[in-house]
This record gives C-alpha cells, sequence and structure tokens, in this order.
C-alpha cells in the first residue's frame, strides 16, 4: 500500500527539516522535535496519533512556547510582521476577525490585555469558522476560568489548531 503524497514527502525531510515544518503546525520545540524522531509515519491516523499522544507529556512550558507562536485573535500587524512562517495558516484560521468590525476589533484587543493579563499568555483558540463575535463571547467566556483550568482549555485549541495545520502541511506537499 502506498502513502499518500505529503506524507511519504514529510517522512522523506532530514530531521532538520521536519522539525521546522513540525514547528509551523505547534511551536513547541519539544513536540516538533519529538514528531520528527516518530518518522516515518505509516498513515495519517498515526500522525494525528503521534500529535495527541506527544501532547499528553507536553509541560506547562511546552504549551507556553506553542502559545508564543501564535499571534493575537485579531491582531493584523503582529501576523504580519511576527509569524511569517504561518501567516498564510493563521490569517485564514482567523478570517472572522478579518471581517470584524472596528468595534469589535478594539474590543478584542482590550479582552486580549485583560486575559493575558489574567494568565499570562495569549489567547488560544481554533478561530477557523468562527466568526470575531464568536471569538469575543468565547474569550470573555473564559476569563472566569481558573488559571490551571483555563491552560488546559487553551492546550485543547493548541491541540485542534495543530490537527489543522498537520492536514495544510501534508497539502502543501
Amino acid at each position: 500500500m502506498s502513502l499518500p503524497p505529503g506524507l511519504e514527502r514529510l517522512n522523506a525531510l532530514s530531521a532538520a527539516e521536519a522539525r521546522m515544518e513540525f514547528l509551523r503546525c505547534c511551536g513547541s520545540s519539544r513536540w516538533a522535535r519529538a514528531m520528527a524522531s516518530r518518522r516515518p509515519f505509516a498513515d495519517k491516523e498515526g500522525l494525528f496519533g503521534s500529535a495527541r499522544e506527544i501532547e499528553r507529556g507536553l509541560s506547562r512550558e511546552d504549551w507556553l512556547e506553542a502559545f508564543a507562536h501564535h499571534p493575537r485573535i485579531g491582531d493584523k500587524e503582529a501576523l504580519r510582521l511576527q509569524f511569517a512562517s504561518t501567516r498564510a495558516w493563521a490569517s485564514g484560521e482567523q478570517g472572522g476577525a478579518a471581517l470584524a468590525s472596528e468595534e469589535t476589533l478594539e474590543e478584542l484587543a482590550l479582552a486580549n490585555r485583560e486575559y493575558e493579563e489574567r494568565f499570562g499568555f495569549i489567547f488560544i483558540i481554533c478561530a477557523t469558522g468562527k466568526s470575531a463575535g464568536e471569538m469575543l463571547a468565547a474569550l470573555r467566556a473564559r476569563l472566569a476560568n481558573a488559571p490551571d483550568a483555563e491552560l488546559a482549555v487553551a492546550a485543547a485549541e493548541q491541540s485542534k489548531i495543530a490537527r489543522l495545520r498537520l492536514e495544510k502541511l501534508l497539502g502543501n506537499f
């Protein structure tokens, strides 16, 4: 049985090249190294299963590193300047924010600052398919979470983003 072309090419990358590609999916260097070391993957299920298994072993610091690789929701300037390697993916994922009114973007910026002050990391949400209003409502609701609970919620959202980006990665090859 032959592998899908994207998976075959991913398996053929050098370890360093694979780490760089995996970092585009999840900004945790530990996760990216572990994913690169698990190659070759026999199928997409093995790829996704490895991602989930590795995520279960990540520390708070690993998650914070991953979160730091995302632009703030609605922050177009940061997306343009700081996140060039994932700009196309992140801008597509945040498409709902691109259509937001100036007022909603301002509310997102204020709520983002409040969130960061409370939890010490940026607000992470799998934004694909969500409007700016939905993201703002989720952000406000999550402000009520206890810090440890919010880290778990943010990690789950990061996992969803990584899964989507792994799919995109395979499609890019």
